[in-house]
């Protein structure tokens, strides 16, 4: 069975795509690095004006009313640029807060401000901007303002998603449930591997242009056949990662039964092949690929980024292995 877009969902891949390529430069990125933040305040407001803050939200609180894949499409869209906003925490919290019906809380994320999620351990994504703070506890879910946690920056390896040491210090604002940190999982997961994908693809666009120009002993490299053969094994795990992602979001979409192995398989497996592409897209760039100047390097820490957020890839596979029956695995 092949999967293939709707029109309203290529549409929306299309606006996606315009959007990040047009706003998302690299120097506006750069930007939101060096002043620490990992924000693109004018790259925000445009998701928020277009209706893709709130794109899997119901309507009758400002949302758009779609699913998982129209989700997975902006994401991959935002990966592909390595958007430096705070979408993957904020879609994470917004499902959360929906599973529990707490329409007042997802208006104000709507409204303009930046949620985070701090699951087990305490590190959150934007912590240092963020205006409400969703965070695990006891098998669910806290819920506190700003001036209810103590935050403390952390140092990180991707500056476009700035981490942070988040401890509640005074009393919640509200108390969710199990359901609501699951669909907070569910949800992460599904935007991480969407931007995952959109990461990997980059770089291998990027490489297959650079190899096309570079030269070398009189030729293009992309001319020679160990350079090929390394531009097809990352269009082969970028084409599988693509499955998983997709897969992993219609099951959600449709509650289908194998939603929890999809969607523990999208985010191992797309986490990886980013890492993948990303080391690869460094060797093949040369030198150059080493620098500052270039983007190599955002894209190689943002794929260590999406390995470990909301779980490692050894966690999601050992998840794997205990709904299939398999038992403990080797990471």
């Amino acid at each position: 069975m092949r999967f293939a877009f709707t029109d309203e969902q290529a549409m929306i891949a299309e606006t996606a795509t315009d959007l990040f390529v047009g706003e998302a430069t690299s120097e506006r990125t750069r930007a939101a690095m060096a002043d620490g933040s990992g924000r693109d305040v004018a790259l925000w407001d445009s998701l928020s004006g277009t209706g893709f803050v709130g794109v899997h939200m119901p309507g009758d609180v400002g949302g758009s009313e779609l699913g998982m894949v129209e989700l997975a499409i902006i994401a991959e869209a935002a990966g592909r640029q390595v958007a430096a906003v705070p979408l993957i925490a904020t879609q994470a919290a917004l499902s959360a807060l929906h599973a529990d019906g707490r329409a007042d809380l997802i208006e104000r994320v709507l409204g303009g401000q930046v949620a985070t999620l701090a699951l087990a351990g305490g590190l959150a994504p934007h912590g240092t901007i963020a205006d409400l703070f969703l965070i695990e506890q006891d098998g669910g879910l806290v819920v506190a303002d700003r001036d209810a946690v103590d935050v403390v920056a952390g140092t990180t390896m991707d500056q476009t998603r700035p981490l942070a040491q988040v401890t509640l210090t005074w009393a919640p604002i509200a108390t969710l449930s199990a359901k609501a940190l699951d669909a907070a999982k569910h949800t992460g997961w599904i935007a991480v591997a969407a931007d995952a994908l959109g990461g990997a693809q980059a770089c291998l666009d990027r490489t297959v242009e650079y190899v096309k120009e570079r030269q070398q002993f009189g030729q293009t490299i992309g001319g020679f056949q160990a350079i090929k053969h390394r531009l097809a094994d990352m269009m082969v795990e970028i084409e599988q990662a693509r499955s998983a992602v997709y897969w992993a979001a219609c099951a959600v979409d449709e509650g289908a039964e194998d939603a929890e192995l999809a969607l523990h398989s999208a985010k191992a497996f797309a986490a990886d092949a980013y890492a993948t592409c990303a080391g690869a897209m460094i060797q093949l760039h040369g030198g150059i690929g080493f620098t500052w100047e270039h983007d190599a390097h955002l894209f190689f820490k943002r794929a260590q980024a999406d390995r470990t957020l909301f779980g490692s890839s050894a966690q999601h596979r050992e998840a794997i292995a205990q709904i299939i029956g398999l038992g403990a695995i080797a990471a």
